[in-house]
């Protein structure tokens, strides 16, 4: 039992940054109808901006890890005005390509800035594990805990009970009609390009500190990322949250009684599974982006 503890508090641990990673890549397919290939690369972009700002600079680790997720969101934000924005209008299939062609550019970029080999950030907690009753854990992966829930709690009050959030939600729900009523598309669609960035660095910048950050660690975040997608259901914020938390608790599971080996290939076996039972995703399409 303390085993079976241990396992599931670690998987619920790292489900908080899957979610983010979900969370994002579904808010950007709901609102703007964008399949984001290039979703990993955020995340790769978070790991490196928190390495350059922590390990290169020295800056404070908590005002270094803010800054990489400053940084995703200002790139998303360019990405959508200059590489989306033309876009508009053209088919899905198009849009998909060229995502395809930014996941590309930005991955060889990051080889040509920082090299292939593996890094290391710094960061100020203690190795030693923190002990309660049967469980240990380190304070490090304590610290991912609280910001990732904060993170996506902060989303969701933001998505329910803004201004903003309400835009996001009516252009969702009819992009025509909530054009009609003074919303701007294009400032939505950036916000929510952005947003979505922001998150997939966030979770970059918090898992970068606890393993090795090198370029082409953004692929498998994204298959992830689209795991948990499709287990939630397409469009579903609260989808992604609890498909980031079952991917992350059977991946520990997994790796626990199973073997490690296998860890990264059971979000595809859960996937097969929900889609030949629910094709919807677990939680369909009857509550979706809140």
């Amino acid at each position: 039992m303390d085993t079976l503890l241990q396992h599931l508090l670690n998987g619920i641990i790292l489900g908080g940054t899957y979610a983010l990673l979900g969370i994002g890549l579904t808010l950007i397919f709901g609102i703007m109808n964008v399949v984001n290939f290039a979703h990993g690369e955020f995340y790769t972009l978070g790991a490196f901006a928190a390495y350059f700002f922590l390990a290169l600079l020295g800056v404070n680790f908590y005002v270094g890890v803010a800054a990489a997720i400053v940084a995703g969101v200002l790139i998303g934000a360019l990405c959508e005005r200059f590489v989306l924005r033309p876009l508009q209008g053209e088919n899905i299939d198009t849009v998909m390509l060229v995502m395809i062609g930014v996941w590309i550019f930005m991955q060889n970029t990051e080889l040509l800035i920082w090299g292939g080999i593996p890094q290391s950030i710094p960061h100020p907690f203690s190795p030693r594990p923190l002990i309660v009753g049967p469980l240990h854990v380190n304070s490090i992966r304590i610290f991912v805990f609280v910001v990732a829930f904060c993170l996506i709690g902060a989303s969701h009050l933001a998505i329910q009970r803004t201004k903003l959030g309400k835009a996001m939600r009516a252009t969702f729900q009819d992009r025509e009609a909530a054009a009609l009523m003074g919303v701007n598309i294009h400032r939505i669609h950036t916000v929510t390009f952005a947003f979505g960035s922001g998150l997939a660095a966030a979770a970059g910048a918090l898992l970068g500190p606890i393993f090795l950050v090198y370029p082409s660690m953004g692929d498998l975040a994204a298959l992830k990322a689209f795991s948990v997608v499709i287990m939630g259901g397409l469009g579903n914020f609260m989808g992604a949250t609890f498909g980031g938390l079952m991917l992350g608790v059977a991946e520990s599971l997994g790796a626990g009684y199973i073997s490690s080996g296998y860890k990264d290939g059971i979000g595809f076996i859960m996937i097969i599974f929900v889609l030949l039972f629910r094709p919807a995703g677990l939680f369909g399409r009857a509550q979706r982006i809140g």
